[in-house]
């Protein structure tokens, strides 16, 4: 009997199927069992050609060559990864292997992981795909039963391939031409750079804003306080105005002229998408896009309880609907609302179910795998909680609230305005007060009460989150949920972008001038939106691929060639004023993983130092606390910054003669247990005496 191969994603989640399958052989790179052999990739183990493979006179970054269209598109390893693409071509070669399962993630990025490996080592055996949204054993036992031949994604596939091509087209050579028109390395995209000018609006906005200051008029009695009623909230501009409109009320009786009353119901939000679950973990804790995805993935592979991460729906199939019931009793340890709602399990929500509003994968839902809590981590438990809490809100009723606004008037036609909130049924919003209470308020009833003048100043729009700005891509449609945390930390790490202490974004010099510098075209997120919808139509065989390429060859002629033709100046905000002591060129300040550093703009000089001195593990010997390393004369060494104590760095040598305090501790034991066993001279002097006798 043959075996399937079965592709899965990473190695993590090859253990856990191949665990399910009984694939119990481990070897170094699959696991084996009667029926399949389980392997993995590690992402992408291919890529597009990079320009300098495809032509030789590409090699060169050079305006000439540009623009880079290749007449054949073509793929090739990734260096770091070719033993595990070496061992997969070698498990589809074995006569044993009968066919292919694709198991990557259910979605277009993992359907190009699979099918460029497939491509890569000839595979010509039938080939299925699996398509599960949690991977629960039960899911995934499932998901074996219920194959489908691989023939069905091809559009999907071909989807993620054209995606790939475009960005290889637009992303290339525009990066290629800004950066030798410039001499800077200048990144730019169809996806990144519209998102860089969006927080760059907000900031435009801060700079531009002038506060203004204006004085707000209220009614204060002892049981409530009434604002003005105003057409201009900035009416008063200086407080002798305010005081004026004070002064022809002052001490008059106002009395009720209208009482209304209305009813709101506040139905439960829907479950999480992964773009929402992002933008409220980070009003909610700061966390980046980039470690939220981290983190649900963290739940999806390792905890199997939550469904599939990079979802852009809200919405639930009507088949998980008969799982709804055993998804709420594996999260009653930990929210007890669940246990209340066991009683009767019946989903509230109901327009939660809509299968024409499920995309490749439903909502971001809790699974039926009762957690093991102190297994998780903090921050996971804190994205947990999060996505149980939405999850038990279909079971909840609607928040009601009975809302009465009492509107009080003056004989100069002055209108204060009081609203009072009565909660009816706190329904999802368990944690509400039922009762709110207030004063009574009719028709007849006369106020006499205090006015208040209060100074106020108009207040500048905040900086960008990235809440806000992973709205704003979603709106306008700027990268898939799967992408977006990667394009804002791809922005960071060019130092396009940056990321303050308080999460918020802000352009840097260098972004900034980008913005000036790039086609305006790319700097609105139009483009990028069109480009989105026609993947999104080849996914669902609704455009040619080949029709989608040619338009986006197109624009990258004309992208090209506006930058060839621009007279825009560029100024290098990284280069500084400190003089490379090898050659007497600037230095540039660059940012490592490292930290800062400096290095020379002199192509042909290799200098290049810290522009902070780094901070080692080594105790100064006098105040304990740790040294710098600086560069001397005579090499590298230890300095403390606060008592000026200098030592030797010690030589591979030297550190394997000096043992460690754990070493140390270990040897005086020793010592001290082998000098109790050896006896004094006193005793041994005893013992022989007693021999004598």
């Amino acid at each position: 009997m043959g075996k399937k191969l079965v592709i899965t994603e990473k190695p993590s989640v090859a253990r856990d199927l191949a665990e399910i399958l009984g694939a119990k052989q481990k070897q170094k790179n699959f696991f084996e069992g009667p029926n399949y052999i389980v392997t993995w990739a590690l992402g992408h183990l291919l890529t597009l050609k990079m320009p300098e493979d495809i032509d030789s006179n590409w090699k060169t970054w050079a305006m000439e060559t540009l623009p880079m269209i290749p007449k054949k598109w073509e793929i090739k390893p990734l260096p770091k990864t070719t033993g595990q693409l070496k061992a997969i071509g070698q498990l589809a070669k074995r006569g044993d292997v009968t066919g292919a399962i694709i198991a990557t993630d259910a979605g277009r990025e993992g359907e190009l992981v699979a099918r460029e490996i497939l491509q890569w080592v000839r595979f010509n055996k039938p080939v299925e795909r699996l398509w599960i949204s949690s991977q629960t054993k039960k899911a995934v036992e499932t998901g074996f039963k219920q194959l489908q031949p691989a023939k069905k994604y091809d559009a999907l596939y071909e989807s993620a391939l054209a995606r790939s091509k475009a960005d290889w087209l637009v992303g290339l050579n525009v990066t290629r031409a800004l950066t030798v028109k410039y001499g800077d390395n200048l990144s730019a995209g169809r996806v990144q750079t519209p998102t860089l000018a969006a927080v760059n609006q907000v900031e435009e906005k801060i700079n531009k804003f002038i506060p203004q200051t204006f004085y707000k008029i209220s009614l204060k009695t002892d049981e409530f306080s009434a604002p003005l009623v105003t057409d201009k909230p900035q009416q008063f501009l200086t407080r002798e105005s305010a005081e004026a409109f004070v002064a022809e009320i002052q001490g008059k009786i106002g009395k009720v002229v209208d009482i209304s009353e209305k009813e709101t119901r506040e139905r439960p939000p829907l479950p999480f998408d992964l773009t929402e679950i992002q933008r409220v973990a980070n009003q909610q804790y700061q966390f980046s896009a980039k470690k939220t995805l981290s983190l649900v993935q963290s739940l999806y592979e390792t905890h199997k309880i939550v469904s599939y991460p990079r979802t852009d729906s809200k919405y639930l199939p009507q088949d998980v609907k008969s799982t709804m019931e055993e998804r709420l009793q594996a999260v009653v340890s930990l929210d007890p609302r669940a246990k209340k709602f066991l009683k009767n399990p019946q989903v509230k929500l109901t327009s939660v179910f809509n299968d024409a509003k499920v995309t490749d994968h439903y909502a971001l839902i809790p699974t039926e795998q009762t957690p093991t809590l102190l297994r998780l981590s903090s921050d996971e438990l804190k994205i947990y909680r999060l996505i149980v809490g939405r999850f038990l809100g279909l079971f909840a009723d609607d928040h009601r609230e009975k809302q009465t606004t009492v509107t009080i008037g003056f004989s100069n036609g002055a209108k204060f305005k009081l609203k009072q909130s009565i909660v009816l049924e706190a329904g999802f919003k368990e944690n509400t007060p039922v009762e709110k209470s207030g004063p009574h308020f009719t028709k007849e009833t006369t106020v006499k009460g205090q006015f208040i003048i209060e100074k106020s100043l108009t207040k500048a729009p905040k900086l960008e989150t990235e809440a806000g700005l992973l709205g704003y891509m979603e709106k306008n449609a700027l990268g898939t949920p799967a992408t977006r945390a990667e394009i804002i930390e791809k922005l960071i790490k060019s130092e396009l972008m940056a990321r303050s202490a308080s999460a918020a974004l802000t352009v840097t010099p260098k972004g900034k001038q980008l913005l000036k510098l790039v086609n305006p075209s790319l700097v609105t997120p139009e483009l990028t939106s069109k480009w989105e919808k026609q993947l999104e139509k080849i996914g669902q065989e609704k455009l040619a691929p080949q029709q989608f390429i040619g338009e986006i060859i197109t624009d990258t002629k004309k992208l090209v060639t506006e930058i060839k033709d621009s007279k825009a100046d560029y100024q290098d905000f990284s280069i500084t004023t400190k003089v490379c002591p090898e050659c007497g060129s600037l230095l540039r300040e660059k940012n490592t993983r490292d930290g800062k550093i400096y290095v020379c703009t002199n192509e042909n000089c290799q200098y290049r130092r810290r522009k902070d001195p780094k901070v080692s593990n080594h105790r100064c010997p006098q105040c304990h606390r740790k040294m710098e390393i600086l560069d001397g004369k005579n090499g590298a060494y230890f300095r403390c910054k606060f008592d000026g104590t200098t030592e030797k760095i010690p030589d591979k040598h030297e550190r394997r003669q000096k043992i460690s305090k754990h070493e140390e501790k270990k040897l005086l034991k020793k010592v001290n247990q082998e000098s109790e066993e050896i006896e004094s001279p006193l005793a041994l002097a005893l013992k022989a005496a007693m021999k004598d006798d």
